[in-house]
């Protein structure tokens, strides 16, 4: 895969900097902001770029922190499209986080049983118990 220009990929780390800050002090939209910044920075075919993936998760997760459920849905399901996405714990669970949130339960119940199966228990540790009681209520020999 080629790699981005040096200068771009330095302005799209900064971008993502600058919407980290925000999203720890809990601005979401702001980040958010900030985030598509460095997204719209990337050449065409933007979803080929490993950057897109990071910058797209990055969205999602304010999206989900942010308690925009159906964005975080949207963003993270593109994000799928992007290199090393799929299988990747973290994502299959924010994803997973956000369809249970909708009300899109099989589709949680998948994504959030591979982000247990990538990661284990573990992964949902620092969330709301409520996802992995969910998951436990749909699998056996989940504990």
């Amino acid at each position: 895969m080629a790699e981005l220009p040096d200068s771009i990929y330095g302005e799209i780390k900064r971008l993502c900097a600058v919407g980290d800050e925000h999203a720890e002090r809990q601005a979401y939209p702001n980040a958010v902001a900030s985030y598509w910044a460095a997204w719209d920075l990337l050449p065409e075919p933007k979803t080929e770029w490993n950057a897109a993936t990071w910058i797209l998760v990055a969205i999602g997760d304010a999206n989900y922190l942010g308690e925009d459920y159906v964005a975080g849905r949207d963003n993270l399901s593109y994000a799928m499209r992007c290199p090393g996405a799929i299988g990747n714990p973290f994502i299959h669970l924010r994803l997973g986080q956000c369809q249970f949130e909708i009300g899109n339960f099989e589709r949680a119940a998948d994504e959030l049983m591979r982000a247990y199966m990538g990661e284990g228990r573990e992964i949902f540790d620092e969330d709301d118990p409520k996802y992995f009681q969910f998951l436990a209520s749909r699998a056996t020999d989940i504990q």
